[in-house]
């Protein structure tokens, strides 16, 4: 195939995301070149605009961590993928761009019933939430699964894959717009966390039993809170502090109920970590995003360059769903 010598990418400018022309990059060992149609917008996109969250060394300065488009190029040594194939890929950075490289191993066929829009939504939330929930967490059927921030790409994730594998689920989320969206989508309750007390709503809702796992992306004082929803060996895995990192803690229930505190993030994480977790997708997720059972929650899509746009839009919180961006 031919590719040209230059793209369009997004660069950051003291803090300004700013289209810009870059050199393609050329595919190295155990790599492919995307042609990118559709990237992620994520959180962690927005952190390291604002200085806040680096690119692991090596890493493409550019932002975005997840990609979908066709191969352009690879390296010779690849053999289960060939150019032209549709694929859609977790990235450490580059995403933002007309073109992207990305390691064979994180590449994912995108489902025949999926567009490319839709494939760019997957990797960064699939692969967080299935390496969180399911790997670190251990949640079993017929336990109880809390998410803060049900409304959120990860959130949206997370009440389709636990409610697909037998999983009660609960959410927090900031309006009834929000919570009766979650609902919809299979959660069993939803606590709009601005009108009522999370702590006090999952006793009720547990008769006082408290959840088995839970996913947080707030951290700061929610996680005293947390500790208080807590049933007897549950698990909290933290994947983010939109709060903040301090939070003070009481270790007297964590000895009692034998609790388990967790957390992780994934962008540094090597490729075979994240090939793991890419194989167990593709035997148990991908049958359920072909079937239809599960989908992509789509809230907007900005052109490429308007990549400022969508940060803002995140940044307000008002999106259900993910944001995308479109080449």
């Amino acid at each position: 195939m031919r590719i040209p010598e230059q793209m369009i990418a997004i660069e950051i400018e003291n803090g300004v995301l700013n289209p810009a022309k870059r050199t393609i990059p050329t595919p190295s060992a155990n790599q492919v070149l995307i042609k990118v149609a559709a990237a992620g917008v994520n959180r962690p996109d927005v952190m390291q605009r604002k200085g806040l969250y680096p690119p692991p060394p090596g890493a493409s300065d550019i932002p975005g961590l997840e990609v979908a488009g066709t191969i352009q190029a690879l390296d010779v040594n690849i053999h289960r993928l060939n150019e032209g194939d549709r694929v859609c890929a977790l990235v450490t950075g580059g995403g933002y761009a007309e073109y992207c490289l990305a390691s064979a191993a994180l590449c994912l066929p995108v489902p025949e019933s999926l567009s490319f829009t839709q494939a760019a939504a997957l990797p960064e939330t699939f692969f967080t939430v299935w390496s969180n929930i399911f790997d670190r967490a251990q949640l079993q059927p017929g336990e109880t699964l809390l998410v803060h921030g049900g409304a959120s790409g990860i959130g949206t994730t997370a009440i389709q894959l636990a409610k697909a594998f037998n999983a009660k689920v609960i959410v927090t989320a900031g309006s009834k717009t929000k919570c009766e969206f979650c609902l919809q989508l299979g959660a069993d309750a939803a606590i709009n966390y601005k009108e009522q007390d999370f702590v006090d709503e999952i006793k009720r809702l547990t008769d006082n039993q408290g959840v088995d796992v839970i996913l947080d992306m707030i951290g700061g004082d929610y996680f005293p809170r947390n500790l208080k929803c807590m049933a007897d060996d549950a698990r909290l895995v933290q994947i983010a502090i939109q709060n903040g990192p301090k939070a003070e803690i009481n270790l007297l229930p964590v000895m009692l109920k034998r609790l388990t505190i967790t957390g992780s993030t994934l962008r540094a994480r090597d490729d075979a970590f994240k090939a793991a977790i890419a194989s167990k997708l593709l035997e148990k997720v991908w049958p359920l995003l072909a079937s239809g059972q599960i989908k992509p929650v789509i809230h907007s899509t900005f052109a490429l360059t308007d990549a400022a746009s969508a940060h803002q839009l995140m940044e307000s919180s008002r999106h259900i769903g993910k944001i995308i961006l479109t080449v």
